[in-house]
């Protein structure tokens, strides 16, 4: 691959560590606080991390951002929340209590403005049924949930479960080294083939670390790649989903994750009959986008979230 010069954010963004749970929970953090703004809350997917929403932060307009905190924290065992001892395998609640964890520090005595992507879509419809007065409007990108499941599937999940869980011990389970920056650059390209090359360049170092024997590492635990061992429940979710008293927006991309992954098992249609038990729900669509939408199309997806969260 071509060197080129990495992506320039336009807005600098700060680290902090904040002692959450037992956990020094990684956060970027961009702006200050203003007394009657609420904050920006933005929610990761699954092995990405939160500077991955510098491109969209770079896109808002001043007005947007002047007076704003936007706190985008690293998921436990992702980015730079690693957990303080060896993990084996982690569980979908366990981000519930880091989220209430996280803006009860933040806001402890107010409103959120929340949004997710994808595994953080999930977290974040369902913690807003759960907590729904902490919650002022919710911005869900491609949070689908998943294909619904029947109990007759547990055996063989739980089965599952154990085998993977002697993988990871046995180490056959681990995650990916790379040669450099460039290699990890050039595998987040073959993932999305939207993302620039400057761009790219750039979240490769967000998304990865040289590692003591030189190879660069993916800044994820490989125990995230062990299946879960809870099956996913659909009449749960809708039942949080009922309870979600915010405003919703749902975001997909043009070109959408869910027919490719699932096809058969899990349609966008059937995605857009769970989203009825909300109770106020509206969905765009962001176009000339993949899954990764707030890197295709950042400005596109700016103006749709603030067009949303600047409604009074």
């Amino acid at each position: 691959m071509t060197r080129t010069t990495p992506y320039i954010p336009q807005r600098l963004g700060d680290s902090e560590y904040l002692p959450l749970r037992h956990l020094h929970l990684h956060v970027t953090r961009w702006g200050e606080p203003r007394p009657g703004t609420p904050p920006l809350v933005l929610l990761h997917g699954w092995m990405d991390v939160g500077a991955s929403y510098q491109f969209m932060v770079d896109a808002f307009s001043a007005a947007f951002v002047s007076g704003r905190a936007i706190i985008a924290p690293d998921w436990r065992g992702f980015g730079l929340s690693a957990p303080p001892l060896p993990c084996d395998h982690y569980l979908f609640v366990d981000y519930l209590g880091d989220l209430d964890a996280l803006l009860e520090h933040y806001a402890p005595d107010g409103q959120v403005d929340l949004v997710g992507h994808s595994m953080g879509g999930n977290v974040a419809m369902q913690y807003a049924g759960v907590r729904p007065t902490r919650i002022r409007r919710l911005v869900n990108l491609e949070g689908f949930g998943m294909p619904a499941t029947q109990p007759e599937q547990a055996p063989r999940r739980l089965e599952q479960w154990l085998d993977q869980l002697k993988q990871l011990r046995r180490g056959e389970i681990a995650m990916k080294p790379y040669g450099g920056a460039d290699e990890v650059a050039a595998r987040l390209m073959k993932n999305n083939p939207r993302l620039p090359l400057d761009k790219a360049a750039w979240l490769a170092r967000q998304w990865a670390r040289p590692a003591g024997d030189g190879r660069w590492r993916v800044l994820g635990d490989a125990a995230h790649k062990i299946v879960n061992p809870y099956l996913f429940r659909v009449d749960e979710m809708l039942a949080c989903y009922a309870t979600i008293t915010a405003p919703v927006l749902a975001v997909e991309a043009s070109d959408s994750l869910i027919a490719e992954r699932w096809k058969r098992h899990f349609s966008l249609d059937e995605y857009h009959q769970r989203l009825k038990h909300v109770a106020d729900c509206r969905v765009a669509v962001v176009q000339d986008a993949g899954h990764m939408l707030h890197h295709d199309q950042p400005q596109a997806l700016a103006r749709l979230l603030e067009d949303f969260l600047c409604i009074a």
